[in-house]
């Protein structure tokens, strides 16, 4: 009897102890591959140090019906760690691998596309066919059946899964961004100012590819604004450049005389779609230009200086142009 019992104490101590941990903690990357039985990863923990033996654990692993329940992937663990520990840590699942996509403010969609393509090995022709689609919005700013979700495709890092990202997800994340940053902007001021919210982006993408120049954007939004009211041609370059088969010789003679509805110094009022994709402080612009009778502006070094008239805006460009 005595025997026995001291058998049973001995049995329970040793049940304790392979359940237990001790001695230091290193990093250890684990992976388990597919179809690994709850016997080969109980064996693999073992073998590398996770856990002090596999026989108990094995059993604890069969009693609690886990042998079947562990994910291939990799894994973040630590030497001398605990059974619950080890299990709560693989019931958590593998690291899920990721990669990060940058849209920096006034990118073109074109630019956008090519860099999801080439980080996340998705192909380009794809990725704009989705684009111009007209299967998304973001009312009230991108209604549904717009053409093209050209310039709501907000400006920042997203992080993605490696391996799982579709068309569609893509374009949701980065939709679903601009929702959520734009919403407290003044958007009641679009009706004041005569346009609608998908107007107030376009204009919106134009300022942020004329000026980076935090004071001078509402003074931009102010010249459009008064352009238009005054039904002048707007004489964007920023949107020939959006249209210009050859963007490496800088803007051209011929390039200025594309017909397209683009040329917005050709055609009068606004471009069809944005340009490129606005950050927070050209939405604001748009959304609160400057209070001012500036109808010019012209680039002097690296900033631009504003007119009210033509003829002051000749002797501004001579001045600083030549």
């Amino acid at each position: 009897m005595l025997a026995a019992i001291a058998g049973g104490a001995v049995l329970t101590g040793y049940y304790k102890w392979c359940r237990g941990a001790s001695g230091p903690q290193t990093a250890v990357s684990f992976t388990i591959p597919k179809g690994a039985t709850g016997t080969d990863v109980v064996r693999s923990l073992e073998d590398v140090g996770v856990l002090r033996c596999d026989f108990v654990s094995r059993y604890i692993v069969r009693s609690r019906g886990l042998s079947s329940s562990f994910k291939a992937g990799d894994y973040k663990l630590k030497t001398n760690m605990t059974l619950d520990d080890a299990l709560t840590a693989l019931a958590e699942g593998p690291i899920v691998k990721t990669v990060t996509v940058t849209v920096p403010e006034g990118w073109r969609l074109t630019q956008i596309a090519e860099e999801a393509s080439r980080k996340l090995g998705i192909q380009e022709t794809q990725i704009m066919a989705a684009a111009e689609s007209g299967r998304f919005s973001v009312p009230p700013y991108l209604p549904a059946g717009s053409p093209t979700v050209e310039g709501f495709l907000f400006p920042k890092t997203y992080t993605f899964p490696r391996d799982s990202v579709t068309t569609s997800s893509l374009f949701r994340r980065l939709l679903d961004q601009f929702s959520d940053e734009v919403r407290r902007l003044p958007w009641g001021n679009a009706g004041p100012l005569g346009v609608t919210p998908y107007q107030v982006v376009i204009i919106a993408s134009m300022i942020e590819r004329e000026t980076n120049v935090p004071g001078e954007r509402t003074k931009v939004a102010a010249v459009i604004y008064n352009r238009l009211q005054g039904h002048d041609r707007l004489g964007i370059d920023a949107t020939v450049q959006y249209i210009d088969p050859d963007p490496s010789n800088g803007i051209t003679a011929s390039d200025l005389e594309i017909d397209s509805p683009y040329n917005t110094r050709l055609h009068k009022g606004l471009p069809p779609t944005p340009i490129g994709s606005p950050g927070l402080p050209s939405l604001r612009a748009a959304l609160q230009p400057a209070d001012t009778d500036a109808a010019y502006f012209v680039l002097c070094g690296n900033h631009h200086r504003f007119t009210d008239t033509y003829k002051e805006f000749l002797q501004v460009k001579e001045q600083c142009q030549g």
